[in-house]
């Protein structure tokens, strides 16, 4: 019978170093567990090497060419399963075999089949996950890490799935409000870019042919009418142009900075993106810290979720402010950034020590709150929309029918 050696965590936290015999891994992982040790490594010594990699080799799944990234839907529902064979008592191993198998071919599937091979060969879960970074966050890794480690990793698992769901959800709510506007946006540009190639040319012939002479409006519209013709190839370039250039930009730390915090300007946009990253951040320092994750760890974490330079600063004074043993709240209340709200609830959390809650309940108002702030947008969208496009038709109708006006004025002298 195989032997196997393990390292383990027993239920003070103390690492224990042993070897059991068993006829797999599966049963090894089970007979330490037996014994009351959570394991974070196992190997197979040469014997068992060797029966490891036969079965290894004739049972392994193959990758398929995929293209795009891991979904978050799928990696939402991959990790709600896995939190549920992990409730139910199964290994890790295991569980993980039974999701690569059921899972169809995609990114995350891809991933699966090498953490499946790596935790075959001993690694612990967190650093076989942290070796697909595009798969699987910083802050995924780092949790299931902290759920290894306290030998709570099912309780983790349904943390961190509950919090997939709620960003997905919140991001989900902010592209459907976009959507339409967008569409609305797209096909009004369309028709304009119709009226100016296809129609206007049209009057323009008929207004020579009686040798008019033409209002300035007129004159203006046909000259834009006559470049569109000429030139309608350049349009799709301006918006691509303005992507570059902002992309160009923000190569730059100060040139970042200063966008970030151009955004945070915007009426309504920018009170928009505000109440996202501070509903999304506070959510994950919440999570982190109730996983058992170390605040400075998780302080770094939340900054690269930011996703913002402004926000990106304010965490890295927070971070700065813990190390030298201050509290949270002064560094968010010198920020500004934040609303007093948030600064007296995380104040009121760390003096009680029930911080993550505190911020639960922090991200669960910011999330409401993004709701009203989606629907404000959408009803201040839909008048400006119509205003932009009446004024646009009217103003071409005006200068088409101004020198018909004229023309119709001579013929009945």
């Amino acid at each position: 019978m195989p032997t196997y050696k393990y390292e383990a965590l027993d239920t003070s936290g103390a690492e224990v170093k042993d070897s059991v015999e068993a006829t797999n891994e599966e049963e090894a992982q089970q007979k330490v567990k037996a014994m009351g040790y959570f394991v974070t490594k196992l190997t197979a010594t040469a014997g068992g090497g060797k029966a490891a990699k036969k079965k290894k080799k004739a049972g392994k799944s193959k990758k398929t060419f995929v293209i795009g990234g891991v979904k978050a839907k799928q990696l939402v529902t991959f990790t709600r399963q896995f939190s549920t064979l992990q409730d139910a008592g199964l290994p890790v191993l295991r569980s993980l075999r039974i999701l690569e198998r059921q899972m169809p071919p995609s990114a995350l599937k891809n991933a699966l089949i090498d953490v499946v091979e790596d935790v075959e060969s001993g690694s612990a879960l967190s650093e076989a996950l942290g070796k697909h970074p595009k798969a699987f966050s910083k802050l995924y890794v780092n949790m299931v890490r902290a759920g290894e480690a306290g030998g709570a990793l099912e309780i983790i698992l349904q943390r961190l799935a509950d919090f997939l769901e709620k960003a997905q959800s919140l991001k989900s709510k902010i592209i459907g409000a976009m959507v339409y506007p967008a569409v609305v946006i797209f096909v009004a540009v369309a028709i304009l870019t119709f009226i100016m190639v296809s129609i206007i040319p049209k009057f323009k012939k008929i207004f020579d042919e009686f040798g008019m002479t033409l209002p300035w409006a007129t004159q203006k519209l046909i000259a834009v009418s006559n470049w569109m013709s000429d030139y309608w190839w350049t349009i799709p370039l301006f918006p691509i142009s303005i992507y570059f250039f902002l992309k160009l930009v923000r190569l730059t730390r100060a040139g970042n900075y200063a966008l970030d915090r151009a955004v945070l300007w915007i009426p309504v946009i920018g009170d928009l993106v505000e109440k996202t990253i501070v509903a999304r951040t506070m959510r994950t320092l919440g999570t982190l810290i109730s996983s058992g994750v170390p605040i400075l760890e998780a302080i770094n974490i939340v900054k690269e979720t930011a996703n913002n330079a402004v926000f990106e600063r304010m965490f890295q004074r927070v971070f700065e402010s813990i190390r030298e043993g201050d509290t949270i709240a002064d560094p968010l209340k010198e920020s500004r950034l934040v609303d007093d709200m948030v600064v007296n609830m995380v104040e009121v959390g760390e003096e009680t020590g029930d911080l993550d809650t505190m911020l639960y309940k922090v991200s669960d108002f910011y999330d409401e709150q993004v709701d009203i702030t989606v629907k404000s947008l959408l009803a201040l969208l839909e008048p400006i929309m119509i205003v932009f496009l009446g004024f646009t038709i009217g103003a071409i109708v005006i200068s088409l029918f101004l020198p018909l006006i004229k023309l119709l004025e001579g013929l009945s002298k």
